[in-house]
């Protein structure tokens, strides 16, 4: 079981969520959809790396979270590379938060062009005689880079909105959430679900309203 949840981080409410057996991207566009039917104007979407997210909030300024593309990268580097390629793009991602987006683009590009052959080299399968990439991983770490470059500096280009560049203040929510379910670890998971119910309300602007009546 999980739950998507859609919240408003300048004003710490949650708008709308939906208990799921699995994420999609469908959820996420009938989140999106519920709210603005209710006269919402969603401004800007921080999202995870869910992929596809993006693509629901199109037309909508869209964020990709630093935490989760670091994430990324440190799990298809280790956070101890072996080779000296994987350390560097590494520290490159370190700086992301606090880099320029030209600055960061244009040190990425260099990264490629410097390590092009290596990143390029292929090991053949000496029983099926097919090859693949050797630094696959790395090769995957740097393409999620590439693909997600264009939502990764939204927040410095609309500087007034304030956009959050994580989810990191939902993904508290979340530690708080399972926290309180860790306690209460022997209740079946329809009781889960209204102990989640009742969190959840409780930072809605649901009840933000009941309390100003």
């Amino acid at each position: 079981m999980g739950v998507i949840v859609f919240r408003d981080f300048w004003g710490k409410e949650n708008l709308w969520w939906k208990f799921v057996d699995q994420e999609s991207i469908q959820q996420y566009l009938e989140g999106k959809l519920c709210l603005e039917s209710l006269g919402y104007v969603i401004l800007s979407a921080t999202v995870d790396g869910l992929p596809g997210l993006t693509n629901v909030f199109k037309g909508i300024l869209a964020q990709f979270c630093h935490f989760h593309q670091a994430q990324i990268v440190r799990r298809d580097t280790t956070l101890n590379p072996k080779i000296s390629q994987g350390h560097e793009l590494l520290e490159l991602v370190k700086v992301l938060t606090f880099t320029e987006e030209y600055i960061f683009s244009h040190r990425l590009q260099l990264y490629i062009s410097k390590h092009r052959n290596f990143l390029n080299e292929k090991t053949t399968d000496l029983i099926t005689g097919k090859w693949f990439f050797t630094h696959k991983k790395l090769r995957a770490a740097i393409h999620s880079l590439i693909r997600n470059l264009p939502n990764l500096f939204t927040f410095q280009k609309y500087l007034d909105l304030k956009i959050p560049t994580t989810t990191n203040a939902l993904e508290s929510h979340f530690s708080h959430i399972k926290d309180v379910v860790r306690i209460h670890r022997g209740l079946s998971l329809s009781l889960k679900q209204k102990v989640i119910q009742v969190i959840l309300l409780n930072s809605s602007i649901v009840l933000q309203l009941k309390r100003k009546e």
